[in-house]
Order: structure tokens, then C-alpha cells, then sequence
């Protein structure tokens, strides 16, 4: 039989809620190419110049809110899935985080001197859709990482249609639905129009219509706005969802011209709709973290109750829910699990 590993990949964390360890963190991620796709000069001037300046006092406020015992909940949670995909798999995993540690250079040579010889290193970036500033950074990192060695190794493609990533999300969500609510929002991390742009293999689909992304096509193999379509309409029907139940939106923008509609503008909007019971989950993150504990469970409730809602529900990630793990498992190419 041929012996596999697993590296798990997730975007990181500060090393602790001070600015002093905030600020090296957010220098490492908005200076990757990738996320800022601008000339250096220019991106160094905007993250060094401007946004050092000020926001690692207020990201440090808000990791503040939400850190844990263990530290950055996206961290203990990706390390909480490591090791249950490993009990589940009994295959080496390791775990690293694109910015922040463990770097993907620590968590390699960890994970390759703790499998010794191994046929295959399957790489799995948790991005359930692909993004130049998600998927793509961390397929370049690792290939970097990787350079001069003989690791035979493939990447897990995104998994915004998988059934059993589809599954498991919709298993998560329907227990914790408020029996009463209205209006279920899909809440995805927002990117940049241009990103889709400039990935787009066509050159000539993405955004250039109305219909684009129900329309086939060769760009939706990296066009995020597609897969987050696709993730929304699998999860709504699998509950059972009719048209005016769900929506859409995006959120974390940084900026002009982004992805839209924006998820805080929306929670302003479905009371005036007359939609005031609401629940929000956030599919494009498979752990739960800063953008869905406290921009979305804290500030998006404030947003929506001070625009007249009634009652605000998030509903948590995936973590390390067992049938998400089994989904992840069967992603690597795992056997199904042995019934008890």
C-alpha cells in the first residue's frame, strides 16, 4: 500500500491580541503579492505607509474579544481538526498556517521527518473556494517550500460542490437554526472584483455579464463568486430552502470595488424588508476566527439589532465536527470510515 501524509494549510493568526505581535502578522499578510496585487513599491507604501500605522491597535482589540485559553481560535481549531483527521485517517497529518506560525516551512519538515518515506504529501488549503488570495497563495508557498526536494505531492482543489463538504455544512446548520427564523444569510469573505479578473483562464467571462456565473464556463474552475453561488444553492437545498428564505453576501472588504452585495449593508436592509429574525452563517470559512466570531457573531448582531432586528443567530463553522472530518478524510482520498 502506498503511504500517504496530510498537510492541513489555514491562513494563521498573531502569535497573541497585542499590537505588537498583530503588526508583524498583518505585514506578512497584506504584503503577500497575492492579497495586495499591486507593484511592491506601491503595496509597501500602502500596508507600511497607512495601514501599519493604525490598524494593529484595532485588529489587537478585536482578536482581544475572542481569544481563548488556547489562544487564536482559528489555530486551536485547525490544530483540534489535525489531530482528529489523523485518529480518523491513521495517516500523518500536519498542520500550517500560510502567515503566522507554524509556517508552512515548520509545519513540512515537522510532518515529513514524523512520516519518514512516504509515496505522496497531500496538500489541503481550507478554502472551500478558490481565491488568488486564499488558494493560490498557499499553492506558491508550499511549492516554494517544497523546492529541491523529492516530495512527490498534490493539492486538494476547492470543495465549494464536494457532497460530503455539502452534507456536513447543511448537518451543522439545520440543528441550530432557530425554529422561528426568517431569512438565512450565506456571509462569505469578500474579495476584489479584479482578483476574479485576473484568474479568469478566459480572459473574457467573469463579471462581463449579469448571467456569468450560471452560464458554463472554463473561468468557474477559479471563479469564487461561482463556487460561493454553488455552495449556497447545494446548503439551500438541502434544507429545503425557498427563494426568498436565503441570500447572499460578503463581507471583510478592504477598500473599493470588492464583491457585492456587502453583508453589513444587508443586515441594515432585511428589517426594513420586514425580515427582523435572521440567521448568519459564514461557508467560506471552515474554523471559526476573527471574521465570523467577532465581525460577524459580535459587530454583525449589533448591525442587524440596531437596525431594527428582532433576533440575531450565528451559526458556527465546521470546526471539527465528526462528519466534517469524514468529508475532509474522503477530500484526501481516504477509505469511508469502518462502522462500529
Amino acid at each position: 500500500m502506498s503511504r500517504q501524509a496530510i498537510l492541513l494549510v489555514n491562513l494563521g493568526s498573531p502569535d497573541s491580541p497585542s499590537p505588537a505581535d498583530v503588526k508583524p502578522y498583518l505585514d506578512q499578510f497584506l504584503m503577500d503579492p497575492y492579497v495586495i496585487d499591486v507593484p511592491a513599491p506601491l503595496r509597501a507604501l500602502i500596508v507600511k505607509g497607512f495601514i501599519l500605522n493604525t490598524r494593529p491597535a484595532n485588529s489587537a482589540a478585536a482578536y482581544a474579544k475572542i481569544w481563548t485559553a488556547e489562544g487564536s481560535p482559528l489555530v486551536a481549531i485547525s490544530r483540534h481538526t489535525r489531530a482528529a483527521l489523523e485518529a480518523r485517517t491513521g495517516v500523518p497529518v500536519g498542520l500550517a498556517m500560510r502567515y503566522g506560525q507554524p509556517s508552512i516551512s515548520h509545519g513540512l519538515r515537522e510532518l515529513l521527518a514524523r512520516a519518514g518515506e512516504i509515496d505522496q504529501l497531500v496538500v489541503v488549503p481550507l478554502y472551500p473556494h478558490y481565491a488568488m488570495a486564499s488558494t493560490k497563495t498557499v499553492e506558491v508557498a508550499v511549492e516554494e517550500a517544497l523546492r529541491g526536494q523529492q516530495v512527490r505531492h498534490r493539492f486538494v482543489g476547492p470543495f465549494f460542490d464536494d457532497p460530503g463538504y455539502l452534507d456536513a455544512l447543511t448537518a451543522r446548520i439545520r440543528p441550530a437554526l432557530p425554529a422561528d427564523v426568517q431569512y438565512l444569510l450565506f456571509s462569505y469573505h469578500g474579495i476584489p472584483k479584479r482578483h476574479l479578473r485576473k484568474i479568469d483562464p478566459t480572459r473574457g467571462h467573469c463579471l462581463r455579464s449579469q448571467t456569468c456565473c450560471a452560464t458554463p464556463s472554463p473561468a468557474h474552475a477559479t471563479c469564487y463568486r461561482h463556487q460561493i453561488i454553488a455552495t449556497t444553492e447545494g446548503v439551500a437545498q438541502r434544507l429545503g430552502l425557498e427563494g426568498g428564505a436565503y441570500g447572499f453576501a460578503f463581507q471583510s472588504r478592504l477598500g473599493g470595488g470588492w464583491l457585492e452585495p456587502f453583508t453589513d449593508r444587508e443586515l441594515v436592509a432585511l428589517p426594513k424588508r420586514g425580515l427582523t429574525r435572521v440567521a448568519v452563517v459564514c461557508p467560506s470559512f471552515v474554523a471559526d476566527c476573527l471574521e465570523t466570531l467577532e465581525e460577524m457573531e459580535m459587530r454583525g448582531r449589533e448591525i442587524f439589532l440596531a437596525a431594527g432586528g428582532e433576533s440575531f443567530a450565528y451559526l458556527p463553522c465546521l470546526n471539527d465536527d465528526a462528519r466534517w472530518i469524514d468529508a475532509l478524510a474522503a477530500l484526501c482520498g481516504q477509505p469511508p470510515a469502518v462502522p462500529a
